[in-house]
């Protein structure tokens, strides 16, 4: 009887293996299982109909393998978390308009460089074919913005656009209008180019483009929050995961402005780490200087080292446009998830005693080639009219990171 108890007992467990394996085998057949945007399966989980793979099928329902996002050109990845933004150096102008507070930034893509002369040229070169001339005249960066009444710079009035030597300097001269245009105007192109070299029907939609992957997200000006995070770039302080050993006051490590390191950044130690004005009247340091910036006007956007997330001149060279509408106060009312000042609600212009504050004043930051060194560090932040243009501030674009990485 003992035998037959045992007996009984084998059979049990085998026909509980048994049970286990088919139970196993139907979660690998198709419509089953985890699903990813690479791996969505054959055919619908919730119908059993079967997808089609065709990018170009317009009549049957399409669905995309994607392991990742499509980036656009020119693009670094900044992973997004829990950061202090605001500004850490003292406020000598007694502004106290970017109060330290503690924030999330959502995870997204920033150009690695300012748009430069070149970039923009391209863009005037295409628009040219789509608009009127009238409508490209009020493209053109200003050449007007190197005229001085006391100075001569005519030769950059001239050339610092047009001239080949220059094609990779930033552009200056363009408004914050201008700035926004060249953008959308990016996305576009940029999409188009990437739908013909994937052999995609253009009579699809914008919808049916962006459901196959091949639209984009919009290249677009970054807000300040995301601006002010990619520069300082705290992610090269961090250790042990989730502690920072220290802060920064600029997009590098130390207190000063001078390289600290012998290897770590490309360059020697004790060199200049951004162009900028050293005093008054002292734009470079004196000629043949070894350490000294030696760059009297902007320079090559690719020059000085990239911060840690790979970006380069996010201090110094050209000031540059974020989304944000300026409000002193706009600390006291942004959300503490990918804060954005959008227009004046909650900070409305009556409340202040001048003509300088309403929704057509936007900031801008970084500090440039013509600024003292307070103001490169990213949590400064300066005003100007929209429409208004200078020989000091340019700009580069942004773009959301949407989906996880094969999900």
């Amino acid at each position: 009887m003992v035998f037959g108890k045992n007996k009984l007992g084998l059979v049990a467990v085998a026909m509980l293996f048994v049970a286990t394996g088919i139970l196993s085998s139907c979660n690998k057949t198709p419509g089953y299982g985890r699903r990813t945007a690479a791996k969505p399966g054959k055919v619908s989980a919730t119908t059993g109909a079967e997808f089609s793979f065709d990018a170009n099928d317009s009549t049957n329902f399409v669905v995309t393998k994607m392991a990742k996002q499509i980036v656009g050109p020119n693009l670094k990845y900044i992973q997004g978390g829990r950061a202090v933004i605001g500004s850490q150096e003292q406020d000598i102008m007694a502004f106290r308009d970017n109060v330290e507070r503690t924030v999330t930034i959502a995870s997204f893509y920033m150009d690695e460089t300012e748009v430069t002369n070149n970039d923009y040229k391209e863009f005037l070169f295409n628009m040219r074919k789509n608009v009127s001339a009238d409508s490209v005249l009020k493209l053109e960066p200003s050449d007007k913005v190197w005229a001085g009444a006391m100075s001569y710079n005519d030769v950059y009035d001239t050339y610092y656009f047009r001239f080949p030597g220059f094609n990779f300097y930033p552009v200056a001269g363009v408004s914050w209008v201008q700035a926004t245009a060249y953008a959308k105007w990016r996305t576009e192109y940029v999409s188009n180019l990437m739908r013909e070299r994937e052999g995609i029907d253009s009579t699809l939609t914008k919808n049916q483009l962006i459901e196959r992957g091949v639209a984009i997200p919009e290249y677009r000006l970054p807000n300040e929050a995301e601006w002010e995070y990619a520069a300082k770039a705290m992610i090269g302080t961090q250790y042990m995961d989730e502690n920072q050993e220290y802060g920064r006051i600029y997009p590098w490590d130390g207190r000063g402005v001078r390289n600290p390191y012998n290897i770590k950044r490309k360059g020697k130690q004790g060199d200049m780490l951004a162009n900028f004005k050293r005093g008054r009247g002292d734009y470079a340091g004196i000629a043949g200087g070894i350490a000294n910036d030696g760059d009297i006007i902007p320079t090559n956007v690719y020059n000085y080292p990239p911060n840690d997330f790979g970006l380069y001149q996010m201090a110094g060279n050209m000031n540059e446009w974020v989304q944000d509408v300026y409000r002193p106060l706009s600390f006291t009312d942004f959300d503490d998830l990918n804060p954005l000042r959008k227009d004046g609600i909650y900070d409305e212009s009556e409340d202040y005693n001048t003509t300088l504050i309403d929704d057509n004043y936007r900031v801008y930051k970084g500090g440039s080639w013509r600024d003292m060194a307070y103001w490169l560090s990213p949590g400064t932040r300066r005003f100007l009219h929209q429409d208004s243009a200078t020989n000091h501030i340019g700009f580069r674009c942004a773009m959301i990171s949407v989906g996880a990485v094969g999900n």
